[in-house]
């Protein structure tokens, strides 16, 4: 069915059928892969919550079912109720949050609004390796007491870790410490090459190996689905996807960040953005290499474009981080542009 809606919406789908949205920069957190470099001093102003307003009216007129709501840290934002209050009632919206401030009432609050799942980032299994991740003591617990604060609401809840070389050898264990929370599905990620991350990556980054090592060493208990982005689960979702950063920019995917800008929301209607020539091109999904057999599952050929950019610099070429295309990229070294992290601080415009 997912190849099939594919197949049918590009290139006539008019516009994204989900958008994340980054409402902030800001976090209580100091992680050290944090993907928005939170906390920057010299950020540019964020969106105020009428411009957020005013961007999800637009986006439920042009047609957007879902909502993913991310920063940051999203619930430190004062209006961050105001706006759910919004999307809530209108399209599927969903959460992700480091679940520090995850209270018992608050998780009352979150499913009185209606909001439709929560994503909770864990950084380890193990107290001390989440701990030393997020740069703040106690935050583990924090997380476990905000899964059964939520779960005692019955709203949905997905733990997601990203799959480091620090918490590597934990994975079979955040999957036993989900099951034990009462969860029924967990979420490991790839590492991105974007924010601390990338200033981090021969710290944290492992051999596409090392990755596939633990993901097939994976026994979920019963009851506990897991999903993943390796092969053969890594699709291209350029195609239904949208993204606007915390500064108005829209950007595709969350992933893409620091490589692209369409244009911002405050200065030109969403739907202009969606017509970027490069977001026409990456919504294609016109590839020089793909994973048959990803695509067979997934529906959708190219796997992930914003780690393809990063270690060739082609749009077209193949994700290295899927093992049929990988041709002996290591994935422990970024190419040298990407170390130069100057020309980071301000996206390109989509070259």
């Amino acid at each position: 069915m997912l190849r099939e809606l594919k197949l049918l919406s590009e290139p006539s789908l008019k516009s994204p059928l989900k958008v994340t949205l980054c409402l902030t920069a800001r976090c209580n957190l100091d992680c050290r892969h944090c993907y928005a470099d939170c906390n920057r001093v010299d950020a540019p102003p964020e969106l105020c919550a009428s411009e957020w307003q005013a961007f999800i009216d637009e986006a439920m007129h042009a047609g957007v079912i879902s909502f993913f709501i991310e920063g940051g840290e999203p619930l430190l934002r004062p209006d961050c109720f105001e706006l759910l209050r919004l999307m809530c009632p209108r399209a599927l919206t969903r959460v992700r949050t480091n679940g520090t401030l995850v209270t018992a009432a608050l998780a009352h609050e979150l499913k009185a609004v209606g909001v439709g799942g929560v994503y909770v980032d864990f950084m380890g299994a193990r107290p001390q390796t989440h701990d030393a991740l997020a740069g703040v003591e106690g935050t583990h617990q924090l997380a476990r007491e905000a899964v059964a604060h939520l779960l005692a609401v019955g709203l949905p809840v997905t733990p997601l870790i990203v799959l480091n070389r620090a918490n590597a050898d934990e994975m079979s264990d955040f999957l036993t410490m989900a099951r034990a929370l009462g969860v029924k599905e967990v979420g490991i990620l790839r590492l991105y090459p974007i924010g601390r991350a990338r200033r981090r990556w021969r710290e944290l980054a492992l051999s596409l190996d090392e990755q596939m090592q633990v993901i097939r060493s994976l026994r979920p208990p019963p009851g506990l689905r897991y999903m993943h982005s390796w092969h053969p689960q890594n699709g291209n979702c350029c195609w239904q996807m949208a993204a606007v950063d915390p500064y108005g920019t829209s950007i595709g995917c969350a992933y893409l960040r620091e490589l692209v800008n369409y244009g911002n929301v405050r200065e030109v209607p969403f739907l202009e953005t969606w017509e970027h020539p490069l977001y026409r091109t990456l919504r294609q999904g016109k590839v020089a290499e793909t994973c048959p057999t990803c695509a067979a599952g997934e529906g959708t050929d190219g796997g992930c474009r914003a780690t393809a950019f990063t270690f060739h610099r082609r749009w077209d070429a193949p994700d290295p981080f899927d093992e049929p295309l990988n041709a002996g990229v290591d994935l422990r070294e970024l190419p040298q542009w990407m170390l130069e992290s100057d020309q980071r601080a301000t996206p390109a415009a989509g070259t």
